[in-house]
Parts: structure tokens; sequence; C-alpha cells
């Protein structure tokens, strides 16, 4: 990609869409294409059509879908198979009509079977059935990444890039309690129970399940990697993960010191815990010559400080 590559970034006020565009600017890309919803519905066919005809963008990355936690997910499953898979087909299918020459697709690491070996290599996807709350967005998922590769097989290019990236956080994260992930809504959980001077906060399940979190910048980095690199030869999808992960309870520990929480932590245990591990194994990409740049410690400081300062 040259400069003047005109790029188009789906989601670019959420999480990942967000960082494209901090480091895409900071880089002096001066051709990035964005558009709201009240300016674009991406479940809308038409309305993609007429965006893509009228832009015509080189470079797609697709950071826009429905996206929430355990509880959303559990609760309205329909919406989200039905609006993430609307916004897949809309935008692949304008990507091939207006000749984009590459795409970003983000497939989720809970596509995964719910029981299967850790780390997780790309060859496991499909194995066994995913953690049941969630399954209705990782069959949408699963069926961008195969999209993806039917594509590519078809027009017998590597222009729709399907990667999965680890739970991603950073800022302009979501930190809507109802359907927030559980790193951003801890945060808020123990910010607000200290300025309310609330004794204790209770937090579902165990506390035992391990997860593994990407920086959002991270993730751009390895992206930006992929879309320069010749994947004619490399199999798709491609795991993005740091290689360690953490178990919610360290991760509630570390929050709470961060925020200088002195309140207790009470963990409700008939509550679900979802999947107990989900570790990536990253080893492809590695060898591609990514490596995670943010320490995990240092970007969960700059997380926490970051949503102080943006509620404040």
């Amino acid at each position: 990609m040259d400069k003047d590559t005109k790029i188009y970034i789906a989601g670019h006020r959420g999480l990942i869409g967000s960082a494209f565009i901090r480091i895409l600017g900071n880089n002096k890309y001066n051709k990035i294409i964005t558009a709201t919803r009240d300016e674009l519905e991406l479940t809308d066919p038409q309305n993609v059509n007429n965006f893509f005809s009228n832009h015509k963008p080189e470079i797609v990355i697709l950071a826009a879908g429905k996206v929430g936690g355990i509880i959303n997910n559990r609760d309205y499953p329909a919406d989200f198979i039905q609006e993430n898979l609307s916004i897949q087909l809309n935008v692949f299918s304008a990507a091939q009509k207006y000749k984009v020459k590459k795409l970003i697709f983000f497939g989720s690491s809970c596509m995964y079977p719910q029981e299967t070996t850790q780390p997780m290599k790309e060859s496991q996807l499909c194995i066994g059935h995913p953690e049941p709350t969630s399954v209705a967005y990782a069959t949408a998922k699963y069926a961008g990444v195969q999209m993806c590769q039917a594509i590519n097989r078809q027009n017998g290019t590597v222009s729709f890039i399907p990667v999965i990236p680890n739970s991603a956080y950073g800022p302009n994260d979501n930190f809507d309690l109802n359907n927030s992930h559980v790193l951003s809504a801890l945060v808020r959980r123990f910010y607000e129970a200290k300025e309310r001077n609330i004794s204790s906060v209770t937090l579902w399940g165990s506390g035992k399940p391990k997860r593994e979190f990407v920086h959002a910048d991270d993730i751009v980095d390895a992206c930006l990697m992929l879309l320069n690199r010749d994947l004619s030869q490399d199999e798709l999808p491609i795991n993005i993960g740091v290689g360690e992960d953490v178990s919610i309870k360290e991760l509630a520990n570390k929050i709470k010191k961060i925020i200088d929480y002195t309140g207790d932590i009470n963990w409700d245990n008939t509550k679900p815990d979802g999947v107990h591990r989900k570790l990536l194994d990253s080893s492809r990409i590695k060898k591609f010559g990514w490596e995670p740049k943010v320490n995990f410690d240092n970007g969960l400081k700059e997380i926490c400080q970051w949503y102080i300062d943006a509620i404040k």
C-alpha cells in the first residue's frame, strides 16, 4: 500500500476501527474513507452498493459488526447472527463488484470448539461445537471466514484475508455493562464502585476461566503486515494472539489495584463462566515476523486511565 491508497474502514468509531484510523493517520495515509451508521447502513444492500460505487475503495477493513458480552450473546442470538451475516454479505458482494484489491475480515476466537486442546491452532476450527452462549455469533463469523476462502478460490486470488484476533482491548472500547466484553466491563465496575464507595463488587462465575487479550494497536500492526505480504502460499485464516492468557480472577485483581478500589470481590458461582480457556496458537503469524509490542500490564493501565479521562 502506498500513502494514496483508498482505504475504507467500516466501524471506524469502534475499538479496532479507531485504532486503524489512529495508526494510518500517524503514518500519513491520506485517503481514509469512513461513514457513520447514519450515513451508511451496512445491513442495507443498496446503501452498501451505492457507497462502494461512489467511493471505490481499494482496501476494505471490515471492523463493523454486532458484538457483545456473554449476556447479550445469550439473550439475543438471532440479532447477532442476522446482523453480522447481513453486513458480511453486503460488504463482500460490493467489494467483489467494485474490484477491491484486498479486504480484512475479523473472525473470532469463539469460533473454536468449546472443548479442544490449548493453544488453539487454525486447523482446529470446526472440529467441535462452540460455546453455547455465543454459537450464533460464532456461526456468523465462521460463515464470513468461509466466504473469504470461497471468494479467493473462485477468483484465483488471495484478496480476502480472514484473521482471528483474540480478545481485543484498547482506547474506544465499549464500556456499556449490558454488551461490553469482560475487560472493559471490569474497568467500569471497579471505577464506579470506587466512586460510589460501594463495599464490594459481585462478578459472574468462578473467576477461573482464562482469556488472552491483544491490544488493538497490535492487531492493526498484524493486519498491515498481512496486507503488504504475498499470501498466495499461506493458509487462511490466521490467528492473532500474544501467546499468554490470564484468569478472570487475576484480571479482576489487576484492574482493582490499578483503579485503587479497596472493597471486596465476590464471585457468583450461579452465573455461567463461558468457555474455560481460549488461548490462540499464533506461531504462524509470528513466523512472518510479527510480534506484539504492547505489554499487557502497561496496556491495562492505559485503558483504565483512558476510561477515567473519557468520562470526566
